[in-house]
């Protein structure tokens, strides 16, 4: 398995998505702003994998401004805070990791007993490249629990059709989605995957073929436009995918695309999964309709590698998400195990544990 992002000591090391298929080049930021600009840039995406990357990124700038008096250190880190909120406004797990590396701050300070004495900035920024660390890691082991779990679902013999990238490069490690099919093919099923491209980033043709290749997982590349008559053929037995932000009903956001395969599938009979964490399921967002939706540079729809492929002066749209209804949601697995409708209920008793 590669290694998405790492920790070198002096620098957060990730691996950049925008130069995949074609070249495997690893970046190292030595501050946290070029750690900003990498999740804003797509240089790392999805949202788990973000949720860790700020995390490290606040862990190297705390680290950075560790010998600052403790108001600068504080005001430092609440600057870095705010500037990681910024960069992704969908993703739920960013804001997760931020108000986790918050909490830890707190907790370090007031462990000085009267809130101030006896602890430095540098204990205190040691402790966050620490709890950065633990974030990677249970991400990690979320995802093959999740995967395990989800594995259930699978037949003996199975096409899942998939979108976006929900595998090892959108979290720490093995994926949501795409951890349900390395789960299910570790259980000894047979899986062939359909990736749809995913405009206009290309995610799925970029990405998820990259990584499934990779691991030696049949995988075959469909453009977006061809899934409903595939799904009509009945050559597709489930639909995975992962998610940004599941609100608390169950509405889910995830890569543009995903509502109209939704709807398909239900046309169509086929089951529809959604495959993510319990850092990204929001209970405080009541319904889909409240998730913000990021709108991105519209050369990414009148561009291909660079390349204009729409007349000059023509406008163009480009929401990075879209919102699939819950009625459309067979069922949601995460690391704690797999909920069904009625959502308001089910996921309100995982998230506390029942």
């Amino acid at each position: 398995m590669f290694e998405t992002i790492g920790w070198s000591g002096d620098a957060v090391v990730l691996l950049d998505q925008r130069l995949l298929p074609g070249r495997e080049e690893y970046l190292r930021l030595r501050a946290p702003e070029e750690v900003g600009e990498a999740i804003r840039s797509m240089a790392v995406r999805g949202a788990p994998a973000i949720g860790v990357t700020a995390a490290m990124g606040l862990a190297l700038g705390a680290w950075q401004a560790s010998s600052l008096p403790r108001d600068q250190f504080l005001g430092r880190f609440e600057e870095l805070c705010r500037m990681f909120a910024a960069t992704r406004p969908t993703a739920v797990n960013l804001f997760w990791a931020i108000e986790r590396m918050r909490r830890r701050v707190e907790q370090a300070f007031s462990s000085g007993g009267d809130g101030t004495e006896g602890v430095l900035p540098e204990t205190v920024a040691a402790d966050l490249v620490r709890e950065a660390l633990l974030i990677k890691e249970e991400d990690i082991e979320a995802c093959r629990r999740l995967g395990r779990h989800g594995a259930e679902l699978v037949p003996e013999k199975a096409t899942v059709l998939t979108h976006c990238n929900a595998g090892a490069l959108a979290t720490a490690g093995y994926g949501t989605a795409l951890g349900v099919i390395r789960a299910a093919i570790e259980a000894g099923k047979q899986v062939q995957v359909v990736a749809g491209e995913t405009r206009p980033f290309l995610q799925g043709a970029r990405l998820t073929a990259w990584e499934l290749s990779k691991d030696g997982i049949p995988t075959v590349i469909i453009t977006d436009s061809m899934a409903g008559n595939l799904l009509r053929s009945g050559g597709v037995s489930l639909v995975v995918v992962g998610a940004d932000r599941v609100a608390a009903n169950g509405d889910v956001a995830n890569k543009i695309g995903t509502y109209p395969l939704a709807v398909l599938a239900r046309e169509n009979g086929v089951p529809f999964y959604v495959a993510a964490p319990v850092s990204t399921i929001d209970l405080s967002t009541p319904e889909g309709d409240a998730i913000p939706i990021e709108q991105r540079d519209p050369s990414e729809v009148t561009h291909i590698g660079g390349s204009r492929v729409a007349p000059e002066g023509v406008g163009a749209s480009n929401p990075a998400f879209d919102i699939t209804p819950h009625r459309y949601v067979t069922a949601i697995v995460t690391e704690r195990g797999i909920v069904r409708p009625p959502y308001v209920e089910t996921l309100r008793g995982l998230v506390a544990g029942q």
